[in-house]
């Protein structure tokens, strides 16, 4: 059974429930999931887990949220060569350069980057969490 880390950080809750619907297709695929926020993950876990899922809003001018989410990543992005990650988030406006941005970031830590970062706009409809559910068992 793989063990997989979905990590995330939502303001206004759709990236939560981005979230939640990866872990439960990462469940149905048969993966031990353990759910976190950027503050209950660091560098030292990343080995605990043979895959791992972000997932982060699009905040400002299209960054990763600045106070707790990409300090975490920042720190962890060095441990990840090699690991088995899934990149998601929400965003309201834009042409989801922070997703693009992210994606670089993680493939030149040298992560697996199992699929193309998923973006949904606004709250995720039943599409978007199937979609969501897709991914957590395309990691698991």
């Amino acid at each position: 059974m793989s063990k997989v880390a979905v990590v995330y950080w939502s303001g206004t809750g759709n990236t939560e429930a981005m979230a939640n619907a990866v872990a439960d297709g990462a469940k149905g695929a048969g993966a031990d999931v353990t759910v976190l926020t950027p503050d209950g993950f660091n560098e030292g876990m990343v080995n605990d887990f043979d895959a791992i899922a972000f997932g982060c809003p699009a905040m400002g001018s299209e960054v990763l949220e600045e106070s707790e989410f990409d300090p975490m990543f920042s720190q962890v992005e060095s441990a990840l060569s090699g690991k088995k990650v899934a990149l998601f988030g929400s965003y309201g406006w834009g042409d989801c350069t922070w997703m693009h941005d992210w994606e670089d970031r993680v493939k030149a830590a040298g992560a697996n980057l199992v699929a193309d970062g998923l973006t949904v706009n606004e709250a995720p409809d039943d599409s978007a969490l199937d979609q969501c559910k897709e991914l957590g068992a395309s990691i698991a």
